[in-house]
Formats: C-alpha cells, structure tokens, sequence
C-alpha cells in the first residue's frame, strides 16, 4: 500500500481519459504544488456524498490515478490543470489532514488484460469512432486503440451521458467485455 492524496470530484476518470480542471482551494493548490515538484500523481475519485468546494466530501472506495500534462497558472491562486488517468485504485484506509486534504493509502488495481473486441460488440466502436470525429482533440489524447474492448468501453464510459453511479459501476468492473455488453444495452435502449 502506499499514501496518495485524492482531489474527489463529481466526475470519474477513467484510465486513459482527460479532464480539465481548475484548482483555486487551498488544499488542492498544495496538491497541485506538491505533485508538480515532485513529478507524483494525485488520485480522483468521484463523490460519493458531500460537494466539491467547501466541507471534505466522501469519496467512493475506487478511483484514478491522475497524471498532470499540462498546467497554467493564469492569475495568481489559481491552477488551470489537464490530467491523464493512468491506473486504477482501491482506497483501504483514509484520513483528513488539517487543512481537509484527504489522503489515501491505497492498492492499485491491475490494469485489464488486453481483449479484442467481439464482433456482436461492434456497435460500441462505431459509436466512439463518430463521436470521437465529431469532438476530435477536445477530450482525447492522440491514441487510438479501437481493437481493444477496455479502451473502447472507458472511452464511451466518459463520452456518454449517464449518471455518476453508472460511471463508477463501470470504472469498478473488471472485465472489459462486459463492460462493453452494459454499454451497448444502453446504446440500443436510446436508440
């Protein structure tokens, strides 16, 4: 196990995504400050009860390393971050610090095996291939792995619409297959 300083978010990363953020709290300005001088990720967890700004909110037990790629700082006190998920955690133990910084220790979760993806699952990939076109740059870096059902199914985890509980379930599952067969049913049920 080892300690990680979490940024809980009404939001989830998934291994592989991006997201934008814009850090002006004081505790996450350390963070932020920390893991840029010491070249250390930091771990996103969506909210599991309690808000983003303010009071310390409880984050649900699974959640993302975050890598930050590229940072500004356009007025003083505040952070303009991107990050990049990498690998994903499970939270065993959890403490506030002071200044109401959370910090974890944690056990990473083995990355999901590589799998193709099967043939009655396509759909999935043809939705993320269009919406990909359609928002080209905005969200995504520059790889493509439309073979592989884990990438495959993070990608239209981030990119559709559902509700936080429905984006945890599936940043929690660990077989990208069925990931895949959840998130196709909702395709055909929006259809």
């Amino acid at each position: 196990m080892r300690r990680l300083p979490l940024f809980p978010l009404q939001s989830v990363l998934f291994p592989g995504g991006r997201l934008t953020l814009k850090v002006f709290e004081q505790r996450y300005i350390d963070l932020t400050k920390a893991c840029l001088a010491h070249d250390q990720p930091f771990g996103i967890c969506a909210i599991k009860e309690g808000r983003e700004v303010g009071e310390t909110a409880v984050p649900h037990s699974v959640g993302t390393l975050a890598r930050i790629i590229e940072w500004d700082m356009p007025e003083t006190g505040i952070f303009q971050l991107r990050v990049e998920g990498d690998t994903r955690f499970v939270i065993r133990r959890l403490h506030e610090e002071k200044n109401r910084l959370l910090v974890a220790e944690i056990e990473d979760i083995g990355g999901e095996r590589a799998q193709p993806v099967p043939a009655e699952l396509r759909l999935t990939v043809e939705v993320i291939r269009r919406i990909m076109e359609t928002l080209e740059g905005a969200y995504w870096g520059p790889e493509r792995h439309f073979d592989d059902a884990a990438w495959v199914g993070y990608r239209l985890a981030e990119a559709l619409p559902l509700k936080l509980s429905a984006k945890q379930s599936l940043l929690e599952m660990n077989d990208s297959v069925a990931r895949l067969e959840l998130l196709q049913q909702f395709l055909r049920r929006q259809a």
